[in-house]
């Protein structure tokens, strides 16, 4: 069956890919000009479970030269038919994908309203026709067994920048019931410290409470203490993981401990890998026959056994209630598949779930739920890709995936993150560097984050003096243009080239980043407008295609040192400004006069 809408040439094709056909009802409807929602209702003729389904839709590539989707890929092409998928649910990115033309303005952006059920999704280039063919695998057999299957499908072929175009599909998944973000707390939403970089699995309760005395001063509010707290924690790998507790010889008190830290005026988050349960750790015994296959030495515990949850559940109330934690940064639950080979299932006896992603949808409600009661305003740190609209209910911290001492890569993948985050807190992977860089090198790990949360994980004491005045300066630049940087309106530009430049802005303030030699043209520029030179060049060039009158300006260096102060004359047209490598200069309104449109 199919439903053709000729202005925009969209074609919904409903296939069978591996036996019988569905019964298929495709209800359409415009939401708004250039919008609409495709409600596809698939139903098994005969009454027993469906199989796997294809959903079509074809587009006409006209002034499509880009796309955009929340995968780890980096790819900002046009697939190929015989192209990987983009596999999708609960725990694993979110269904949808955007094009663009060379301006960034959107052409197309699909997105499936089914953020909970594994989803297969390939868009691609249909050689002999020059369309672009939109294929969705419902793949039924994933999830538990049903005749029945509904989905809907947002079709967006406005012309807006393709960012908005993001930011209506979150709007649309936010207003679905069962997809309600969870609260964010306000120290979720500041700089933190992270042990991963720095110390890795050498850790002792001593250290940790050095190394945040020097953090707080730095200007971190949180910690969050990472692999290595835990008993065998010191050994590589995560044979160790599974049974969470504090290793007695390095954290011999964790209350104490935990209190020391607080007394700085920090809260304290504590790593645990969710699935893990290594050979070294008595859960591996304990749960023996209910584990699923990762490594030699690491296996997976598996949901779908309710004594599993429930030992996962207490393990983070135990954790949150007799240490005093502030929150948990809870890793790999990506790790739990999709499915289960057949020759790697374990015994079905005991088992109340028979899907895995349903299993882990248990999970997490549960832990969201308890925790919650325990403590309202706790922390919950997820990572990419586990970062879809259902995870944003039960994590209130999404974190980029690891890229250590890759700046560029972080500015990448924390963009990617906020353009599906809505109000959830996006942080960046924790930054680090090496001692004898440069600071203003060393610089360039905080400023390609800046419009998200930053993590910090050098040890302060093992850098040079300059390099800790670097990093007060750019916390502190931070909170001070929170307002702008993380909550005001974020405009990513030339996503095909990883967004080279950055806008975020009030009513009165712009902040612009520029990562590359790129020419900087604000659409309008407020009062206050500051430019962030993210790249080792001398200068960046503005322009404006408007008058903004007469400006004070100010320049600093990586390390907030004024480097010159000076009168800038806003007049329209091509502007070269003198703003040393890692640097920024300011640039306000004199007289508080407005600057035109």
């Amino acid at each position: 069956m199919s439903v053709t809408h000729s202005k925009h040439q969209l074609t919904v094709t409903v296939k069978d890919e591996l036996q019988k056909p569905a019964e298929v009802t495709i209800e359409r409807k415009e939401t708004e000009p250039g919008v609409e929602t495709f409600r596809v209702v698939l139903h098994s003729p005969d009454g027993r479970p469906l199989t796997g389904q294809r959903l079509r839709l074809s587009h006409p590539l006209q002034d499509i030269h880009g796309s955009w989707d929340p995968g780890l890929r980096n790819f900002r092409g046009l697939e190929v038919e015989w192209g990987p998928l983009l596999r999708s649910r609960a725990n694993h990115i979110a269904p949808v994908q955007s094009f663009y033309n060379p301006e960034g303005r959107n052409r197309l952006t699909l997105a499936c309203s089914d953020a909970r059920h594994p989803l297969a999704i390939r868009c691609s280039v249909h050689e002999q026709t020059a369309e672009l063919y939109c294929d969705i695998f419902v793949r039924t057999v994933a999830f538990p067994e049903s005749a029945a299957y509904e989905l809907g499908l947002r079709i967006d072929t406005r012309d807006v920048p393709y960012y908005e175009a993001l930011r209506d599909v979150v709007a649309w998944w936010e207003s679905m019931p069962g997809y309600e973000p969870a609260e964010v707390p306000e120290a979720a939403r500041l700089p933190m410290y992270s042990t991963w970089y720095g110390y890795h699995q050498q850790l002792s309760a001593q250290e940790v409470e050095r190394q945040c005395a020097l953090a707080k001063e730095a200007g971190c509010e949180s910690v969050i203490v990472d692999h290595g707290w835990h008993e065998n924690g010191e050994i590589s790998g995560f044979s160790s993981c599974g049974d969470w507790e504090p290793c007695p010889e390095r954290f011999p008190d964790m209350r104490a401990h935990v209190e020391a830290v607080q007394r700085l005026g920090m809260r304290y988050m504590l790593w645990m890998a969710v699935p893990y349960a290594g050979n070294r750790s008595r859960a591996w015994k304990r749960f023996e026959g209910k584990l699923l296959p990762e490594k030699p030495d690491t296996m997976l515990l598996d949901p779908r056994y309710p004594d599993v949850r429930a030992y996962l559940v207490s393990t983070y109330e135990r954790a949150l209630r007799d240490w005093g934690l502030d929150g948990l940064k809870l890793d790999f639950i990506d790790r739990l598949p999709e499915s289960v080979p057949a020759h790697a299932e374990p015994k079905a006896e005991g088992r109340d779930e028979p899907s895995v992603p349903e299993a882990v949808i248990r999970l997490l409600e549960d832990v969201s739920v308890r925790l919650c009661a325990i403590r309202p305003d706790v922390m919950i740190e997820f990572r990419q890709n586990y970062i879809g609209p259902l995870m944003r209910k039960y994590g209130n911290m999404m974190r980029a995936a690891d890229c250590p001492n890759d700046a560029a890569t972080n500015r990448i993948r924390t963009i990617d993150i906020r353009l599906l985050a809505g109000r959830t807190a996006v942080h960046a992977d924790m930054v680090m560097w090496h001692p004898g860089d440069s600071a203003e090198s060393a610089a360039m790990q905080l400023i390609h984050t800046l419009f998200s949360v930053p993590q910090l994980s050098v040890r302060l004491d093992a850098v040079p003096p300059d390099h800790v005045e670097m990093v007060k300066h750019w916390l502190g630049f931070w909170k001070e243009h929170r307002d702008a940087l993380l909550d005001g309106e974020l405009l990513p530009l030339y996503p095909q080239l990883y967004y080279p430049v950055i806008h975020a802005r009030t009513g009165r303030k712009l902040v612009s980043a520029v990562y590359a030699a790129m020419v900087v043209r604000p659409e309008r520029v407020p009062e206050q407008w500051i430019i962030v030179n993210g790249t080792m060049g001398k200068e960046v060039i503005a322009d404006l295609p408007f008058g903004v009158g007469k400006r004070r300006m100010a320049v600093r260096d990586c390390r907030g040192r004024m480097v010159t102060t000076d009168e800038f004359d806003g007049a329209a047209g091509v502007h070269k400004l003198i703003i040393p490598p890692a640097g920024w200069c300011e640039l306000t309104a004199v007289q508080d006069e407005a600057a035109s449109e």
